[in-house]
């Protein structure tokens, strides 16, 4: 899948014109990973956005401390996205994040480069910050009301 067809199929990213997606892409960077490569750290600085475009990752986030430590895993494949929260807030890393497979294709959006485009247009930065919007909410809305469970 090409990367325009890419972003077209995130839902962070619909309503964009084929202008404002080619735009998205130019600012998009791409990292090819081996298995167990860790894309970055819970608790690390927030600075980009990722989408799998091939391949999966593994989301794992530590809850607790010392012997009451326990660890959440999910796993995300074509298409999805993580680290989208660093688009607002720059905030520490909530999850650790690893490729899960050999040749993991991520493509990435750094925050300072989004926010320059949003500048550049609005109106790309008004709709991706309303479907930014409306999936954090949907976050929180099934979160069951664990702070940690993100």
């Amino acid at each position: 899948m090409n990367l325009i067809e890419l972003l077209r199929a995130v839902e962070l990213f619909s309503g964009l014109d084929d202008d404002q997606l080619q735009r998205l892409a130019a600012i998009s960077k791409e990292v090819t990973c081996k298995s167990g490569d860790v894309i970055f750290s819970q608790g690390d600085e927030g600075d980009s956005l990722y989408i799998v475009r091939e391949g999966q990752v593994e989301i794992s986030v530590r809850h607790g401390e010392g012997i009451l430590q326990r660890h959440s895993r999910i796993f995300l494949g074509d298409g999805q996205l993580f680290g989208e929260m660093a688009l607002i807030d720059s905030g520490k890393r909530s999850a650790t994040v690893h490729a899960a497979q050999d040749g993991t294709i991520l493509d990435f959006i750094r925050g300072d480069d989004f926010f320059a485009l949003c500048n550049s247009d609005k109106a790309l930065g008004y709709v991706v910050m309303r479907n930014m919007a409306i999936h954090l909410s949907f976050k929180l809305r099934h979160r069951h009301l664990d702070p940690n469970t993100f």
